[in-house]
């Protein structure tokens, strides 16, 4: 089965992550749907992202089961949808959705430095997750409705994350608490213990999805080499496989696993930020084949065949976070992320392999392939 193929069989059978309720795990298939729309033209996938979403979203703009007060950063996700959504139809009711959460935003609780709180329920703490989940939504929309300011702000919370968070070799550790009360947090620097790879693949995402929307002037040259470090620093822990390590710090760590959500994560914003030339100084060459490699990886090592003919993608970790959950704690230890259950077909996994598989198909059509080369991209 090609990767398009197993991508609409997907989305004809994706059931709303959490109910139907508006939340970030959809959000990363309309993301994915977004892309491939874009990329290939082919109908079916707005048409997906539109029997999805338009049910989640009520002609006023309300959002179901959205609770602006939770002050959940996740939340915001989901609204990178209504911008395509608006240009696909031009009808209002996706630009008051957006509204709507810009107005979540107004309010959101931040730390001293200017950085949002994760959730409500977290606070005081910065985690990789929440800067994917907010600042691209965050410079649309200012673009979107004429807030320059939006732009700038998201910028210096960029700035302020990627320095409370910052780890030897490049990397960024899960999150960080400004109160130092969670017992995972360093008490001196507020830092978590580990370099989770689907908080890093988070963290490339947002990054490239921000400087994609941002002219490549003064104002995002700090950004940009900071990118251009993280990427070079995801390149050299790139396994023999093409994959990348759930504890990306911690490879020979007993139980480590290659995980399959980040690495998508990575092979898209690898080849996103060198067809885009995002990243200033590294190797636009090598930063498109490691994201090839990785595509190619996923596509052969982690796409299993059942014996009735099912195809699912497998080791996707379910989810990881930092501090209390479900009656347990989380202590953001190298050991704890192997704790958590690896799962099949989970968005977090599916909706960054779609944006990974539209920038594979873009590069070869740039690359000037010719018609039936691109077609080949296209059934890979």
């Amino acid at each position: 089965m090609t990767l398009p193929d197993y991508f609409d069989r997907f989305a004809e059978g994706y059931q709303p992550y959490k109910g139907a309720s508006w939340c970030y795990e959809d959000g990363c298939i309309y993301r994915g749907l977004e892309l491939l729309s874009a990329t290939t033209g082919e109908p079916r996938w707005m048409a997906h992202l539109h029997r999805l979403a338009d049910r989640q979203i009520d002609p006023d703009g309300a959002l179901l089961g959205y609770d602006p007060l939770e002050y959940n950063i996740d939340h915001i996700l989901s609204g990178r949808a209504l911008f395509a959504l608006h240009r696909d139809t031009g009808e209002e009711r996706y630009l008051r959705a957006a509204d709507r959460l810009y107005c979540q935003l107004q309010t959101h609780p931040r730390i001293p430095a200017g950085n949002y709180w994760h959730k409500q329920r977290y606070p005081h703490q910065v985690w990789l997750d929440g800067l994917y989940m907010g600042l691209p939504f965050q410079i649309e929309y200012g673009q979107v409705r004429g807030k320059p300011g939006l732009v700038t702000d998201a910028l210096q919370q960029f700035a302020t994350a990627l320095a409370l968070t910052s780890a030897p070799g490049g990397l960024y550790v899960h999150g960080y608490d400004d109160a130092r009360a969670q017992r995972w947090a360093d008490p001196l620097t507020g830092k978590s213990p580990a370099v989770w790879a689907r908080a890093v693949g988070w963290l490339a995402m947002a990054m490239v999805d921000a400087l994609a929307l941002l002219p490549m002037d003064e104002g995002t040259a700090t950004l940009r080499l900071r990118l251009a470090s993280l990427l070079d620093a995801i390149v050299a822990r790139q396994t023999d496989n093409g994959l990348w390590m759930q504890v990306l710090d911690a490879p020979d760590l007993d139980g480590n696993y290659e995980e399959t959500s980040a690495s998508a994560m990575f092979a898209y914003a690898l080849m996103r930020a060198a067809r885009l030339g995002l990243a200033p100084g590294s190797d636009a060459g090598c930063l498109a084949a490691a994201g090839r490699r990785a595509l190619d990886a996923i596509r052969d090592l982690k796409l299993e065949q059942e014996p009735g003919g099912a195809v699912r993608l497998g080791g996707i970790v379910h989810v990881a976070g930092l501090g209390g959950f479900e009656g347990r704690y989380r202590d953001g230890s190298p050991g704890y992320y192997l704790t958590e259950p690896v799962v099949f077909d989970d968005a977090k996994g599916v909706g960054p392999l779609m944006m990974a598989h539209a920038e594979a198909v873009l590069a070869g059509a740039n690359a000037g392939t010719g018609a039936r080369a691109t077609e080949a991209l296209l059934n890979i």
